[in-house]
């Protein structure tokens, strides 16, 4: 089959960056579109990468996009009660989003992909069943490229998988909605992230505070997709209750939508693969997505250049992908799901019970996915989270 690429990739966050990295890097023919004017812009995270995450991904912290070291963090209960752990080394940084993914977007240029910026993707070609190549519109042109796989990474609002035939729908309680200010404010702690719970604070959610400099910061809420009242009061409320936030100056604003369901249950389609965001990859009890969303995508992009050297790029050839995936990073999301649907059946006096037995180390183990049975023998103290405990074992 000719084509005019052998991978089209939609979206050029990490996911997709990576994708088309990896992919150009096996010989293929790539293209990498972005609908919007700037890569990385706007950002919608906290911006958090562990140096775990980051090792995993062969990266190493660049001053130009690793704005701030992070050594520990601390977790509020809704009644103050401050649970901290705090390391002697780097764990971890806070990244200017605008700048990393430009760095990837650029590495995966260096290799060999093809990237456009301002560059809609308007629907798939499809052909006898397989997805040929992808319509696109930029500065007011419209035209058809062809290709042998298309590899989606467009976020939480993706179209392009429904277009290929895979449900990517968030159900209502699966998607939290997020607000953030940056905010130039004093830091008693900037190597330390914090968090926030609470009913009163972010229902179903918590407040984050991630310093990306010695007085710089993302401060931001997510809370449950159901709550009536928006994202946005509550963090302004938060802000004006922080004897440290209230005096501080709003420098950008940021918004937008956190899956934290479990990931799609299809991940490929005759010519065609879904990752990141958009297929759900997200750890759903910090809402972090961007070491998932890369190490799909890497996945994606070689899967891809083996089945287009193959010269075969059915459903059946691309599945290596999602059985590699859940294998890695898919069981271990699915317990982190159950997890969180644990402490959402949680009260305030709940967690406040809970913030008296854990330390910040069972804290940090939970977000892995690890500690579990721990968890759910506290919670067996009471008999009403019999059940949530449950879910846990």
């Amino acid at each position: 089959m000719n084509a005019d690429y052998d991978v089209i990739v939609i979206g050029a966050g990490p996911g997709g960056c990576h994708a088309a990295r990896i992919a150009a890097e096996q010989g293929m023919r790539v293209l990498l579109v972005e609908k919007r004017p700037e890569i990385g812009a706007p950002k919608r995270c906290g911006e958090g990468l562990s140096l775990g995450g980051m090792k995993n991904l062969g990266l190493k912290p660049d001053p130009k996009w690793a704005m701030n070291e992070i050594r520990g963090a601390s977790v509020y209960a809704p009644n103050g009660k401050r649970i901290s752990i705090r390391y002697e080394n780097t764990i971890g940084y806070v990244l200017e989003r605008k700048m990393f993914d430009k760095y990837l977007a650029v590495q995966a240029a260096r290799a060999g992909a093809r990237v456009l910026a301002k560059t809609a993707v308007t629907g798939l070609i499809i052909k006898d069943g397989f997805v040929r190549g992808a319509k696109l519109s930029s500065f007011g042109e419209n035209y058809e490229l062809s290709s042998k796989i298309v590899i989606a990474a467009d976020g939480v609002e993706s179209k392009a998988a429904r277009w290929a035939g895979i449900n990517t729908t968030n159900r209502l309680v699966d998607i939290d909605s997020g607000f953030q200010y940056e905010m130039v404010l004093e830091l008693e702690e900037p190597d330390m992230l914090e968090l926030y719970f609470g009913s009163k604070v972010a229902p179903r959610g918590y407040v984050w505070i991630f310093p990306k400099g010695k007085d710089t910061a993302n401060v931001g809420v997510g809370i449950g997709g159901r709550e009536a009242v928006p994202a946005k009061k509550y963090l302004d409320k938060f802000i004006q209750g922080h004897p440290n936030l209230k005096k501080g100056s709003i420098i950008e604003v940021n918004a937008g939508g956190i899956p934290v369901g479990d990931p799609v249950g299809k991940l490929a389609a005759n010519g065609f693969m879904v990752v990141g965001d958009a297929a759900h990859q997200v750890n759903a009890i910090h809402g972090g997505g961007i070491h998932e969303a890369s190490i799909a995508g890497m996945i994606a992009g070689r899967v891809a250049a083996e089945a287009v050297k193959k010269g075969n790029v059915s459903e059946k050839a691309l599945a290596g992908y999602a059985r590699e995936w859940r294998e890695k990073r898919g069981k271990i999301l699915h317990k982190i799901v159950k997890l969180r649907q644990t402490i959402e059946k949680l009260s305030d006096d709940d967690l406040n019970m809970l913030a008296e037995n854990l330390t910040g180390e069972d804290l940090v183990e939970f977000a892995k996915g690890k500690r579990f049975l721990k968890l759910a023998k506290i919670l067996m103290r009471r008999p009403h989270l019999m059940q949530a405990a449950r879910i846990l074992i």
